[in-house]
């Protein structure tokens, strides 16, 4: 019973998903279908609540739009999601952010955490492009005599590339210039 919900749930399962926490300002990019048309929409504001686990995890974003506070709830394996930017991350002690909603303005702020890598949509896309799953198809079978070759040439690149390289330059003294001492 397990494997066939895990079996059902894998063909809905998102895999490019940004790991935004609890306290981060995301952008949420929203499929908007108008008529005939289909267009995105973004909803920035900061996580405050991750709950769920599996096909059925959800994250409330939290905004104040015109002095009044608007919250969305999202299903991140949503189809209605295009994808999540992460516009800053925040240092909290929470899992959940709920006491935000009774604070305004420098008081409902997160302290930003400095140093983090922010990760953009499109490294993850080209991240998962570079990774292609090996099948019988993009497999190309070499005979035994060009399998040797092939391994021999890939050893000498790597001892190549393992060996130190040195360059002649000159490094300039942190101290002040000869001009200058004029």
């Amino acid at each position: 019973m397990e494997q066939t919900i895990k079996l059902v749930e894998s063909k809905y399962k998102k895999t490019a998903i940004l790991p935004f926490e609890v306290g981060d300002t995301v952008k949420v990019w929203v499929k908007i279908v108008e008529g005939d048309r289909e267009r995105l929409q973004a909803f920035e504001g900061t996580v405050i609540a991750i709950r769920g686990k599996g096909i059925n995890r959800t994250f409330i974003v939290r905004k104040i739009s015109y002095g009044v506070g608007v919250e969305r709830i999202f299903l991140i394996n949503s189809p209605r999601i295009d994808h999540v930017d992460i516009v800053r991350k925040a240092k909290v002690r929470r899992a959940k952010l709920y006491y935000i909603r009774g604070k305004s303005g420098k008081k409902a702020r997160l302290v930003e955490r400095l140093g983090v890598k922010i990760p953009k949509h499109a490294d993850l896309i080209a991240a998962e492009g570079a990774l292609e799953t090996v099948t019988e198809e993009n497999v190309e079978v070499l005979p035994k005599e060009e399998e040797a070759v092939a391994t021999e040439a890939v050893a000498e690149n790597t001892a190549a590339e393992a060996a130190p390289v040195v360059e002649n330059t000159e490094v300039a003294s942190a101290g002040s210039t000869e001009e200058e001492n004029k």
